[in-house]
């Protein structure tokens, strides 16, 4: 009897837990979300922040969601934004999940009890090269960070041919003369819809921090240089991408996209994954400065003090490369130097000397630290750089070298996109005592910052700003601690080789 009675207490509790939770009131309409695993966290999923860009609002700048009457159930995560899986094989492979273009959904976990609350508010960005991903991916669940005070969103955005495909005709049809970069505008559309909405979910509309890692990254640094974005955001953070090292001319973008749609034909009318089977054919859309979300270059708009200048975290993972540009079957010593010889001519001896690459194991080890000094390291180092050289407010550096436990961690290290995981609480099965110390560390770290644009607290070692004259940075690892002038030598390499290419193309 009584074994009965706690089984039914039980499914009860689960029932609760599940149901509906008292709707919230939107500009669109009266949204129903649903209890997270703890009932003190309210789950909202799949709420449209732009209406659907399809039809003639394929290659549109986004526009605002409609309006709805009654009660829309928020308990499902929408599809995702049109794109192919990863490859299988790939440490990133997940299943393939619905997609459609109309995708242009966010996501909300909030602990908040009323709207009265005014919780700081972090706006999750995903990776994925700006091809691939969502927000609604496991590791992004916001549960654990809502447990620590904030109220977390994750948002999807256009990918691919349809968030970066410019084109002259497209240009000339847009009332700003320009085409290409819906993806960013995409995330402009979210944070104006956070803007006005997130109150109701007892977020703080003036307290937004935005971050992301990878592609998700590359948009935050994207975010911190337009105008569009000015007064919708408070703080940024930065997981291993920047766009400093060069962003292309809207023309020269207009020429790839005129050179796909002469082999396409008529664009708007075709199915979407017809149109997305032809543009993995050898072509490539990326952002470009186009006059409107980019005035300028980004390295431009930095260097003359005109980004959005607030507190920002940037930084990036020992081992970028193991899991994202694996070393190929075939790849030898032997090969290896004569490459490093082409691509670095005079320098190839100073590159040696840094990298040593006589055997094979050797060679690999190269190969892997240099992608990761040359890419992402430079990448964000320079981005630490020019907001502590031309912004007013302070900028925080870190280097994340913690293996995880686990096969993944065993074989790829310290990866790309390895330190999301230790950020949102969610740790795989494999977990240790370390990696959980670790992970609430910097889950601290990130929601004090969110709170108040410096991540230190009480518990945590202090973490300094970045000091030009030091390179001050903090390291994440089986411990942490900080250190200075963190892999300079390596990355300075980089930076004049990367000089020299632009000299002398």
């Amino acid at each position: 009897m009584i074994t009965a009675m706690k089984r039914t207490a039980v499914l009860l509790a689960a029932v609760a837990a599940f149901a509906a939770v008292d709707p919230v009131q939107v500009e669109q309409g009266s949204l129903a979300g649903s209890h997270g695993k703890d009932a003190a966290v309210r789950v909202f999923k799949g709420v449209p922040f732009a209406a659907p860009p399809v039809g003639e609002l394929r290659w549109k700048s986004p526009r605002a969601p409609s309006a709805w009457t009654g009660v829309r159930q928020a308990t499902e995560f929408s599809a995702n934004c049109v794109q192919a899986a990863y490859p299988q094989g790939s440490l990133y492979y997940r299943e393939p999940s619905k997609t459609s273009e109309d995708c242009l959904y966010l996501n909300i976990w909030t602990a908040a009890r009323s709207s009265k609350d005014k919780l700081p508010v972090m706006v999750w960005i995903h990776g994925g090269a700006l091809t691939r991903g969502s927000g609604s991916i496991g590791t992004y669940d916001g549960e654990a960070l809502a447990k620590q005070g904030v109220v977390l969103v994750t948002i999807n955005y256009r990918l691919n041919v349809f968030g970066f495909f410019a084109h002259p005709e497209l240009t000339k049809e847009s009332d700003r003369n320009a085409s290409g970069n819906y993806g960013l505008l995409d995330q402009v559309a979210a944070l104006e819809w956070v803007k006005k909405n997130i109150a109701a979910f007892g977020g703080d509309p003036d307290r937004v921090t935005i971050f992301g890692e990878s592609a998700g990254s590359f948009s935050v640094n994207a975010l911190t240089a337009t105008p569009l974005a000015k007064g919708l955001f408070q703080r940024a953070i930065g997981q291993s991408g920047s766009m400093f090292r060069g962003t292309p001319k809207l023309a020269d973008v207009e020429k790839e996209g005129a050179r796909f749609g002469a082999s396409v034909g008529e664009l708007r009318s075709k199915p979407a994954d017809e149109i997305l089977k032809m543009a993995q054919s050898g072509f490539n859309f990326r952002p470009a400065v186009d006059g409107w979300f980019l005035p300028a270059d980004i390295a431009t708009i930095f260097r003359e003090g005109k980004q959005n200048d607030v507190p920002t975290i940037a930084g990036f993972n020992q081992d970028e490369g193991t899991a994202l540009a694996p070393a190929p079957a075939t790849f030898t010593a032997e090969g290896y130097q004569k490459q490093v010889r082409q691509r670095y001519g005079a320098m190839a001896d100073e590159f040696f000397a840094l990298y040593p690459a006589q055997s094979e194991e050797d060679a690999k080890k190269a190969y892997y630290a240099s992608y990761t000094h040359s890419g992402m390291g430079l990448g964000m180092r320079t981005w630490v750089r020019a907001q502590a050289a031309s912004g007013k407010a302070p900028v925080y550096y870190y280097y994340f070298q913690r293996v995880p436990a686990g096969l993944a961690g065993a074989k790829y290290g310290s990866y790309h996109a390895a330190e999301i995981q230790y950020v949102f609480g969610n740790l795989s099965a494999a977990a240790d005592e370390t990696d959980r110390k670790l992970s609430q560390a910097m889950m601290g770290y990130w929601v004090n910052f969110a709170r108040s644009g410096n991540p230190n607290g009480k518990g945590l070692p202090n973490w300094p700003a970045y000091q030009l004259r030091s390179d001050t940075a903090i390291v994440f690892g089986d411990s942490i601690r900080t250190g200075k002038g963190l892999l300079n030598e390596y990355i300075d390499f980089h930076e004049k080789a990367s000089q020299r290419t632009r000299a002398n193309p």
